[in-house]
């Protein structure tokens, strides 16, 4: 729960998503075999994707169009967020760590 916290907070403070993906990688491990596990990949899968978009975004920010996507690249997370988290609280796993949505 408090890495999908520190992803939550990432959308208005970014650094806490670099915190979030480093414990991630740190616990998927020690995870590996129960429902974490599917947890910790999906917030791995998060970030990474996340962070190439957001990148991507800087760079047509030049054009006129990278707001936009830096802003579908947080609507994202904050969908992925708030599905992982629910399925944490129910105490299920998520079923496919590799899908987008």
């Amino acid at each position: 729960m408090v890495v999908y916290g520190l992803f939550a907070a990432s959308v208005l403070v970014g650094f806490t998503g670099l915190v979030g993906v480093i414990i991630a990688h740190l616990k998927l491990k020690e995870a590996q075999g129960t429902i974490f596990e599917s947890h910790l990949r999906w917030l791995i899968r998060t970030f990474w994707i996340s962070f190439a978009v957001f990148l991507i975004g800087v760079l047509l920010s030049f054009v006129g169009i990278g707001l936009l996507v830096i802003l579908a690249a947080a609507i994202w997370v904050i969908y992925r967020v708030v599905i992982g988290f629910l399925k944490l609280n129910d105490g299920k796993a998520i079923d496919d760590p590799a899908r987008l949505f």
